[in-house]
């Protein structure tokens, strides 16, 4: 696997607005190498997609369609992350100042000594400040 995946780059694959070069540079590393990503990522992906489709940025097909391309992308579900929610997890939330959602991506990332590719700035922050490379 070559990196840990989050949320806001998946959406930047989906809306075309939200498209760089460096996005589509991740989504061709992804295809060929793989990735990570923590148990919620699916479940954020999707909220992402139901939000869009009901404020009528996508239409509820368009959503389908890539939640499915989504899900065939070559990335790994990590699930140790949820078992350490009550731990390391709320500890790095609270040293990092971060949601414990954006901490999931941070851990995983931490733990599996891989580099993360986020869009978000205050994960981008906290994972620069725990010595993790950002993409």
């Amino acid at each position: 696997m070559s990196f840990v995946l989050d949320c806001s780059v998946t959406m930047a694959w989906c809306f075309e607005d939200e498209r760089t070069a460096a996005t589509d540079t991740l989504l061709d590393k992804l295809v060929a190498e793989g990735a990570e990503a923590p148990s919620i990522w699916p479940l954020e992906v999707t909220n992402v997609l139901i939000g869009a489709a009901r404020r009528n940025r996508i239409s509820p097909a368009a959503a389908n369609v890539a939640a499915q391309r989504i899900a065939a992308l070559p990335v790994q579900i990590d699930l140790e992350g949820s078992r350490r929610a009550w731990d390391s997890l709320l500890q790095l939330a609270v040293r990092y100042g971060l949601t414990s959602y954006d901490t999931c991506y941070l851990e995983l990332a931490l733990r599996k000594a891989l580099p993360l590719a986020t869009l978000d700035k205050a994960l981008q922050r906290a994972a620069k400040e725990a010595g993790v490379v950002v993409l």
